[in-house]
């Protein structure tokens, strides 16, 4: 699934999305693990936002780049095919 797609399923269930600029404060992160440098961005993450939720997602056979992600900061990583039930979990909504 496209990161098109899944952040369609996001939006039609109600998520906002913010650029990375935004004023706002999310609820909760979500990090593509295939974007450039997703794992520095991740790092910058946690240390302005301490104690926010950051999901991390990528490809199933990516153990490296969860390995990664999880010591940058992140609080869980999950498959890209499972990253749209749980943060659509994490919204109070399924499917």
């Amino acid at each position: 699934m496209s990161r098109v797609r899944i952040e369609s399923r996001w939006k039609a269930a109600g998520a906002q999305m913010l650029r990375r600029d935004a004023a706002e404060t999310p609820d909760l992160i979500v990090v593509d693990l295939t974007a450039r440098d997703a794992v520095g961005h991740i790092w910058k993450l946690r240390e302005q936002f301490p104690t926010m939720d950051i999901i991390a997602f990528g490809p199933h056979v990516d153990a490296e780049g969860f390995r990664a992600a999880k010591a940058a900061g992140a609080s869980e990583c999950v498959a890209r095919g499972s990253a749209v039930e749980r943060v659509l979990g994490r919204m109070g909504n399924s499917g």
